[in-house]
């Protein structure tokens, strides 16, 4: 049974990109000139309010692709969001005529593709019915309950920009998450004590 191709099998239609640790790799009106695939690091996807509010939509890990930059190039419109790289990151960077060319002649680029895209979607549902469903201090717990670190070292502003709402809510819930001694705060650091509680906590009043 022939395996399925991934993204990194299509390594020698583009070349190598890098960029350093908190570089902006795109940002709004940007024009879309590539597809890329990460080989290593992550690059962290976001969108910002008119008002300035921040949400992180999703993270691109070693082996993806951004789902924002593949609708760009199939719309051809520009970037609406920005991408950040976290850590240092190493991209392979398919140019969008080769990108097109591939989408338009090779059934297993279309595959991989597509199938990368649906998933991504999917997350992006979740993301919005989050946003829209959930009260903040809820959305809060349950971030804090299923991190696979028990130390992270962010600050509120930190942890705001992630989940898309304002820092002082941020900075409220954890006084009382840690009123219940479910983590213990300090400055730019939060240490997760009870995942199960917060997990509970954030089932239990979940309407």
């Amino acid at each position: 049974m022939a395996q399925h191709k991934t993204l990194t099998d299509f390594a020698a239609d583009g070349t190598m990109i890098t960029a350093p640790d908190g570089a902006c790799l795109f940002r709004p009106d940007d024009p879309v000139s590539a597809f890329l695939i990460v080989v290593a690091g992550t690059v962290r996807v976001e969108h910002s309010t008119p008002a300035g509010r921040t949400v992180t939509l999703y993270r691109v890990e070693v082996g993806d692709s951004c789902v924002l930059t593949t609708t760009c190039l199939l719309s051809a419109r520009a970037y609406s969001g920005f991408g950040y790289a976290e850590g240092p990151v190493r991209a392979i960077a398919i140019p969008a005529d080769r990108f097109r060319h591939l989408l338009g002649t090779d059934p297993a680029f279309q595959e991989v593709v597509f199938r990368g895209f649906a998933q991504r979607v999917g997350e992006l549902t979740d993301v919005i019915d989050t946003l829209l469903v959930h009260r903040t201090d809820l959305r809060i717990a349950h971030w804090l309950g299923t991190r696979s670190a028990q130390d992270l070292n962010m600050t509120h502003e930190d942890i705001a920009q992630e989940l898309g709402t304002a820092r002082e809510v941020v900075s409220r819930t954890l006084k009382a998450l840690e009123r219940n001694g479910w983590i213990e705060t300090a400055r730019g650091h939060v240490r997760i004590i009870d995942q199960a509680a917060l997990c509970h906590h954030a089932r239990a009043h979940t309407v």
